[in-house]
């Protein structure tokens, strides 16, 4: 096994403001992939045998955006944390717990709220 986590799906009620955020913060575009009645936005990956790979999803009643419970997943914002939360705000979202570090050799975490009301964290090294 390569990584605990294959995949992830982060639920949105909007999904053009969860995409807009999301491409907002991490300067990236997300790429559409509609399922059936799922609408996903995916994450740029690499090669889906080896990385972790994980999308936006509107799908309906399946998935409810919670600030407070289901998993809490912790997104890549390598080189640091920071730059990625200092686009929070401004993106429509709201940071929850500012960059904290973990260890030295467990680099950095925070955690904020997106704009569909979802309580997402950030680490990086």
């Amino acid at each position: 096994m390569n990584h605990a986590i294959s995949w992830f799906e982060i639920p949105a009620n909007d999904l053009n403001r969860a995409t807009t955020f999301y491409e907002a913060i991490f300067q990236l575009s997300l790429i559409p992939l509609d399922v059936q009645s799922i609408k996903m936005r995916m994450f740029p990956i690499d090669d889906m045998q080896t990385g972790v790979g994980g999308a936006i999803v509107d799908s309906g009643e399946f998935h409810r955006p919670s600030a407070t419970e289901g998993p809490l997943i912790y997104l890549n914002a390598n080189p640091d944390v920071q730059i990625v939360l200092d686009r929070i705000e401004a993106a429509g979202g709201q940071v929850l717990v500012p960059k904290t570090p973990i260890s030295p050799e467990y680099g950095n975490m925070a955690v904020f709220l997106d704009t569909e009301g979802n309580r997402i964290a950030l680490h990086s090294a």
